[in-house]
């Protein structure tokens, strides 16, 4: 019987839809025989916008004459995530919308194999933000405050218009991140999105379950992954920040671990892949 589910949020630039294939290897691996215990799922987003990024970028390289391709590259479709997810994302069918119905679309998928099981969430750079963006409009919806955008600014609509019917109420609280035992972020880069805020309205979404544990990996040397809890009192009380040297440890990386490209390697990093097992291993025995 399936008793823990595992869902990643991708972050940003150009992203294949298998982007978790080899981290859910490497998980079932450290896992062993509890591996059948974890449903694995995986969010995807990107293909909301790279249809998009792609015919910029390719009207830019057929009308103009530029420099550093693949630096340039990096720049519009990381950035270009980050703008687009936050542009006009109070206008119907946004692409803020549009994002946060993907990850609602993984969690019922859990939800169909085992509705009250506990969720362990893995999120990588703008994951981070897209998904506490989500968890933090659920928590508010929930407490019947107003939201702004988004599919929580009204669940039941958005309901009828995905599913064509309406949620159950296992499924609106599964769904508002209710069984949520930890999440993971790696690479995060929350701070560029809160920090021309003052301290004092820079809040962290709140514990989902008694269970919950929040762990932010973050490389010293990745200009895009930051340490979460000197934003804010909230964030020092609810994360525990870990720095690691990302993929340090591993054959063939080393040249890429002392620099700002170890933003790409955390997923491939020992310390990283051992907490999450950790988290599963306890969840699922």
């Amino acid at each position: 019987m399936t008793q823990v589910a595992l869902i990643t949020v991708h972050g940003m630039g150009e992203t294949l839809p298998a982007y978790a294939d080899g981290l859910m290897a490497q998980l079932r691996s450290r896992l062993g025989g509890l591996a059948p215990q974890v449903t694995m799922r995986s969010v995807y987003y990107q293909g909301i916008l790279h249809e998009n990024q792609r015919q910029v970028w390719e009207r830019t390289a057929a009308g103009g004459k530029v420099r550093y391709d693949a630096l340039r590259k990096f720049v519009l479709y990381g950035l270009g995530d980050a703008a687009g997810l936050e542009t006009r994302k109070e206008n119907p069918g946004s692409v803020y919308e549009l994002a946060q119905g993907e990850i609602a679309g993984a969690l019922l998928s859990c939800h169909a194999v085992r509705p009250d099981m506990p969720v362990v969430f893995v999120a990588q750079s703008l994951g981070g933000q897209v998904l506490s963006s989500y968890l933090y409009d659920a928590q508010k919806a929930a407490a019947g405050r107003p939201v702004g955008a988004g599919i929580w600014r009204d669940i039941d609509a958005w309901a009828s218009g995905a599913l064509g019917r309406e949620l159950t109420a296992s499924e609106r609280v599964f769904l508002g991140g209710g069984t949520c035992a930890a999440l993971v972020t790696t690479g995060c880069n929350i701070p560029i999105f809160v920090a021309a805020h003052k301290e004092m309205h820079i809040i962290p979404i709140a514990p989902p379950t008694s269970l919950f544990k929040w762990i932010n990996f973050y490389d010293p040397d990745d200009v895009l992954g930051w340490p979460l809890q000197p934003l804010s009192q909230g964030y020092r009380t609810l994360v525990e920040d870990r720095a690691i040297n990302a993929g340090g440890s591993i054959a063939g990386l080393l040249a890429r671990s002392w620099n700002p490209l170890s933003h790409e390697n955390y997923w491939e990093d020992s310390s990283a892949l051992d907490a999450i097992a950790a988290m599963l291993r306890r969840l699922a025995a």
